[in-house]
This record gives C-alpha cells, sequence and structure tokens, in this order.
C-alpha cells in the first residue's frame, strides 16, 4: 500500500479502533510498551515502518533514512535504555526533511523544545539530557528490522500512534483492518450520539434480555450477546 492511500484511510482512525479491529480479524495486537507516549497531546502518527537499531551513533538513522520513502516511520530500536537519549533535535529535522511521517523511539529523546517546534510526531519513553557515551558493534539487521518491546517489526509492518500509544500492523492487513476498525468506530459514535440524547448504554446493549439469555445459556458472552444485536463495544 503506497504511503498517501496509508495515511488517508488512517487518518480518522484511533489506536483503540485499530487494536479493536485485530482482535476481530483474529490478528495479534502488537502495541509498542506501555508509557510510549507523544511528545504533545493531539499528535497522530502513521507509516511504513523504516527500522534502525542503534548502537551508540547516529550514523544508523542516517542510512535508514537515506532508504526511507516520504511518509514511512522511522523506529528506533535502542532496547528501552533510561541512561541515555539516542533521538536529538538534528536527526528529527533530517528525518523531517526527507519527508517521513514520523518516529518511534524504544528508548528515549533530548532537544524536547527544539523537537516541539520542528513538529514531526515523536513518541518515546520519555526525555533525558545526556546522549550515548558508548559505541557498540552495529547489530547485523541494523537496517532491517527494530524491537520496541517485546515486538520484532519490519518494513512489512505500519506503524499507527496516537494519546493512547502505538501499534503495529502487518502492511497486507492494512485495508482489512482499516474497513474493522472504521466500523467499530461508527458503531461507537452512534451509540456515544444515542447517549447524549437519553439512550442509557445498558438499553442500547438490552442488557436486561442478556442477563435472561444468560440465565438460559451460561456460556454466553456479553460479546456474544452484542454481536446478535449488531453493537459490538467491547472487542
Amino acid at each position: 500500500m503506497e504511503s498517501e492511500q496509508l495515511h488517508r484511510i488512517y487518518l480518522d482512525l484511533t489506536t483503540p479502533h485499530v487494536a479493536d479491529a485485530c482482535m476481530r480479524l483474529g490478528i495479534s495486537v502488537r502495541c509498542a510498551p506501555a508509557g510510549t507516549v507523544p511528545l504533545w497531546s493531539g499528535a497522530h502518527m502513521v507509516g511504513r515502518v523504516r527500522p534502525a537499531r542503534h548502537s551508540g551513533s547516529v550514523d544508523v538513522f542516517l542510512e535508514a533514512i537515506d532508504r526511507a520513502e516520504p511518509g514511512e516511520v522511522l523506529v528506533v530500536d535502542n532496547t528501552g535504555r533510561q541512561d541515555e537519549a539516542c533521538v536529538g533535535d538534528l536527526v528529527t529535522l533530517e528525518a523531517s526533511q526527507a519527508g517521513l511521517s514520523g518516529i518511534l523511539i524504544w528508548g528515549l529523546h533530548r532537544d524536547t523544545a527544539e523537537l516541539r517546534t520542528i513538529h514531526l510526531p515523536i513518541f518515546s519513553l520519555g526525555a533525558l539530557p545526556v546522549g550515548p557515551q558508548r559505541l557498540d558493534p552495529r547489530h547485523p539487521a541494523a537496517l532491517e528490522s527494530a524491537m520496541s518491546g517485546a515486538h520484532t517489526v519490519t518494513s512489512d509492518d505500519f506503524v499507527l500512534g496516537d494519546d493512547d500509544g502505538v501499534l503495529f500492523v502487518p502492511l497486507d492487513h492494512a485495508e482489512d483492518v482499516a474497513e474493522a476498525a472504521t466500523f467499530i468506530r461508527d458503531t461507537e459514535r452512534a451509540q456515544a450520539t444515542r447517549m447524549h440524547h437519553g439512550t442509557t448504554l445498558r438499553n442500547q446493549a438490552d442488557l436486561p434480555a442478556f442477563i435472561a439469555s444468560q440465565e438460559a445459556n451460561p456460556e454466553l458472552t456479553f460479546r456474544q450477546h452484542l454481536r446478535s444485536i449488531g453493537g459490538e463495544i467491547e472487542e
């Protein structure tokens, strides 16, 4: 899928919508570690993964950016280290000028004020003023894959990030996931509208019918009940 199409179909989808869609389609839900947050509220980032494993020097980032296509997201693997910041203003400005759509860091950033001025979406585990003081051997797959927490991602994946966190989704499932997520989003918006007009969620979910049905069939789950009335809100 081209970057422009990816950005268009995911523009109005949130990570909760997409996580629910992955669950519904039987696709593994892969998230960046909890606490991976954007530098400013309201940030929205989507793009194909452009991986880079950091080993103490920025050259790997410059090489990754040089290989990247506009619209991709630089996914930086710094093994979640808390003793150094690996991305600052110069790498971020380079990525922005190359047309990337954001940077995700499994680790820390610095130069926060400058990054907010550049205004390229940045997601990280936090800020630290000190940069790397090491130079380790480069990982053999430094430009082919990256880890974010427990998950390994490649250019076969895309990234979606917002205020709730960051998700990784297989690129070849992008359209199916977007279709399911759009249905979930529209269902939830319609439910919220009815709630604002006085119809409680309990009534919309026909809670008395669920309780009665569960008494007759204790194996019945609330999710099954919701599917039967077209009111999926919990997947």
